[in-house]
C-alpha cells in the first residue's frame, strides 16, 4: 500500500497534470481546421485505386486518412464507407477480431448516413466474422437483419444461404437442407450455372453430413457443371465433398477426390480449403506419404500464421501511426496560433515541468521499491504453488496407487507366482509416475547442451498413437537468447505437450520454429479433439502457459474449436 501522504503528492500532480491538458485540449479544440471537400476524394480515390490493385496495406492507410480526417459532421458518409472498406481489408486477411471492432464502429457513421447499402454490408460483414470465430448466434442474428432489409433478391437469397450454413456447421442438418432446397428452386439461381452448381453441391454435402444417400445425386450434378464451366475453385470444392461423402464407404474414392480437391485449390491460390483437403489426404496416408504431407501441412499452417499475424500487425499499426500523426499535426497547428502568448505562457510551464519532473521522480522511486517489493512476493508465490502443485500431483497420482499396493499385499499370498508379478508391475507403475513428476519439476539445462535435452524431453511424448514432427529447431541460434527465455520455451512447449496426451487423443502434432527479423516465432499443432476457444478457462496448465509467455514479454495466441485440432502461435523477441 502507498502511504497516504505520498497519495496526497500524486493527487497534487495528477491535477496540474489534468490542468495542463486541459488548456492543450481547449486551445486545439478552438483552433481545429477540417480538410477540404477535395482533399477527402482525392484520399479516397487514391484508397480504391489501391484496392483495386489489391495492395491492401495501402488502401487501408488511406481509408483510415480519409476517416481521420474527414469532418465528423459534415462527412458521415464517407467515413462510414472507409470504415467499410476497412472492415473488409481485415476480413479478407483473416483479421476477423480486428475487422468485426472496425464493423462496430462503423455502425454509428452508417447509421447517420442511413444508407441501405451500406447497412446491409455491415451486416454481412459482422455475421462473416462471427462464423469464422464459431460465434454462431451473433452471426445468423445479423444474417438476419441483413436478410430483413428492404434490398434486392439476389441479396436476400445470399443471406439465407449463409444462414444455412451457419446451420450446416451447428450440426442442425434439417432447417439447413429446407433453405438450401428453397434456394434451389429460386430462378436466379437456376439461370445462373456458377450459383446453381453451388447451391447443388451445398445442398448435397448437407445430405452427406445427415448420412442420406441421396447426396451423391446432387454432388455429381454439381460437378458436371462445374467440369463444363473449368470453375477451378468450384471443383475443389466438389471434389472435396465427394471425398467426404465416400469417406466411410469407399477409401479409394474418398482419397482419389481428396487429392483432387488439394490439387485445383492450389490451382485456385485457396490456401484454408487447401489445407482442409490436405487433412482429408492425411488421414488415410501412411509411412513416407505421411510424413511428406504431414510436413507439407504443418508449414502451410505455419505460413498462414505469420502473413496473417503480420497482416493484423500492420493495420494496427497504420491506425496506430495515423492517429499519432494527426495528433502531432494538430498540436503543430494549435502550437502556431499560439505563438503571441508563448513568452507569457513558457515562464509558467517552466515552472509546472520543474514541478512534474520532481513528482516524476519521486513517483518512479515510489514505483521502484513497489514493484521490487511485488517481484520479491510473487516469486515466492510462485514458489508456493510450484511446491502445491508438486504436492497435489503426489496425493493425486501417487497416494491412491501406494495405498492400493499396500491392501494387495496385505491381503494377497506373495508366494502365488501370478500375484507376485501383479505387485511388482504396480511397483513399476509407481516408479515410472514418480520419476515422470521428477523430470516435470528437474531444473532445465540451459548451456550448450539445451537444445539436446529439449529434443529429449519432446520425443518423450513420441509414441506409437502420437506421431510427433520437430522443423527448424537446429536453425536458431539458443546461445544468443537468454537464459530465461529458453526455460520459458522448454516449459511452455513441455505443458502443452502434457496437456495433449492428457486431453487430446491427438495422432499428429507438429511443432515449428523460425527466426525472422530478432523475433523467434514457435508454432506449435496438433489434430486432436479441439475445444472451443470461448469454453476455454485457462487454469493450470494454459495459464500457466500463458504467464509464462507473458512474463519474457512474449506474445501468445491460442486458436482452437470442437474436433478442429489446438493451435497455439508464440513470439518473443531474441
Amino acid at each position: 500500500m502507498i502511504p497516504q501522504r505520498i497519495q496526497f503528492y500524486l493527487y497534487i500532480l495528477f491535477a496540474l497534470i489534468v490542468i495542463i491538458f486541459s488548456c492543450q485540449k481547449n486551445s486545439n479544440e478552438n483552433n481545429e481546421s477540417k480538410e477540404s471537400k477535395k482533399q477527402i476524394d482525392s484520399l479516397i480515390n487514391k484508397a480504391d485505386q489501391f484496392d483495386k490493385e489489391e495492395k491492401f496495406n495501402n488502401a487501408f492507410h488511406y481509408y483510415n486518412q480519409t476517416k481521420l480526417n474527414a469532418n465528423q459532421k459534415t462527412d458521415i458518409e464517407k467515413i462510414a464507407f472507409s470504415l467499410l472498406k476497412m472492415s473488409e481489408i481485415q476480413q479478407n486477411n483473416g483479421d476477423y477480431i480486428g475487422s468485426e471492432t472496425t464493423a462496430t464502429e462503423a455502425i454509428p457513421y452508417i447509421i447517420k448516413a442511413n444508407n441501405l447499402d451500406y447497412t446491409w454490408t455491415i451486416y454481412r460483414i459482422l455475421g462473416i466474422n462471427y462464423f469464422f470465430t464459431y460465434d454462431f448466434e451473433n452471426s445468423i442474428l445479423y444474417y438476419q437483419k441483413a436478410y430483413q432489409l428492404n434490398t434486392d433478391k439476389k441479396r436476400k437469397i445470399a443471406m439465407k444461404n449463409n444462414i444455412a450454413l451457419v446451420y450446416r456447421e451447428q450440426k442442425k442438418y434439417k432447417p439447413a437442407i429446407q433453405i438450401f432446397k428453397t434456394i434451389l428452386n429460386e430462378e436466379e439461381i437456376r439461370n445462373n450455372p456458377t450459383l446453381f452448381s453451388k447451391a447443388l453441391d451445398n445442398l448435397g454435402y448437407c445430405y452427406t453430413l445427415d448420412s442420406n444417400p441421396i447426396a451423391i445425386d446432387f454432388l455429381n450434378q454439381a460437378l458436371q457443371i462445374r467440369l463444363k464451366q473449368k470453375d477451378a475453385l468450384g471443383l475443389g470444392m466438389s471434389y472435396k465433398h465427394l471425398s467426404q461423402f465416400y469417406k466411410n464407404s469407399n477409401p479409394e474414392l474418398y482419397k482419389k477426390y481428396a487429392k483432387l480437391a488439394y490439387e485445383k485449390y492450389t490451382k485456385a491460390n485457396c490456401i484454408d480449403d487447401r489445407l482442409k483437403s490436405l487433412e482429408l489426404i492425411i488421414k488415410y496416408s501412411n509411412g513416407a506419404e505421411l510424413k511428406k504431407n504431414s510436413i507439407t501441412y504443418i508449414e502451410l499452417v505455419d505460413s498462414i500464421s505469420i502473413v496473417r499475424q503480420k497482416a493484423k500487425n500492420e493495420f494496427a499499426r497504420i491506425k496506430y501511426d495515423s492517429k499519432k500523426e494527426k495528433d502531432e499535426n494538430l498540436e503543430l497547428k494549435a502550437n502556431k496560433t499560439e505563438n503571441e502568448l508563448q513568452l507569457e505562457r513558457q515562464k509558467n510551464r517552466n515552472i509546472v515541468s520543474y514541478i512534474i519532473i520532481a513528482f516524476s521522480l519521486f513517483l518512479i522511486l515510489i514505483l521502484y521499491f513497489y514493484m521490487t517489493a511485488r517481484a520479491t512476493k510473487d516469486k515466492i508465490e510462485a514458489t508456493y504453488q510450484s511446491e502445491t502443485h508438486i504436492s497435489k500431483k503426489l496425493h493425486d497420482e501417487l497416494a491412491n496407487d501406494i495405498y492400493h499396493t499396500m491392501a494387495f499385499a496385505e491381503n494377497k499370498n506373495l508366494s502365488v507366482t501370478e500375484n507376485k508379478e501383479q505387485l511388482l508391475n504396480h511397483l513399476d507403475a509407481i516408479y515410472l509416475r514418480t520419476r515422470d513428476i521428477s523430470k516435470e519439476n528437474s531444473p532445465v539445462i540451459t548451456d550448450e547442451n539445451y537444445v539436446f535435452y529439449l529434443k529429449e524431453m519432446i520425443s518423450g511424448f513420441d509414441t506409437t498413437h502420437t506421431n510427433l514432427l520437430i522443423n527448424g529447431l537446429d536453425f536458431i541460434s539458443w546461445n544468443d537468447i537468454e537464459r530465461n527465455k529458453k526455460i520459458t520455451v522448454y516449459r511452455v512447449l513441455q505443458e502443452l505437450l502434457v496437456n495433449m496426451k492428457k486431453h487430446s487423443n491427438a495422432t499428429l502434432v507438429g511443432i515449428t520454429f523460425k527466426t525472422v527479423d530478432k523475433n523467434i516465432f514457435i508454432n506449435y499443432i496438433d489434430n486432436g479433439k479441439g475445444a472451443n476457444i470461448d469454453d476455454i478457462t485457462f487454469k493450470n496448465g494454459l495459464h500457466n502457459v500463458e504467464q509464462r509467455v507473458l512474463n519474457i514479454k512474449g506474445q501468445i495466441d491460442i486458436d482452437s474449436a470442437p474436433q478442429k485440432g489446438f493451435k497455439v502461435f508464440l513470439k518473443f523477441t531474441i
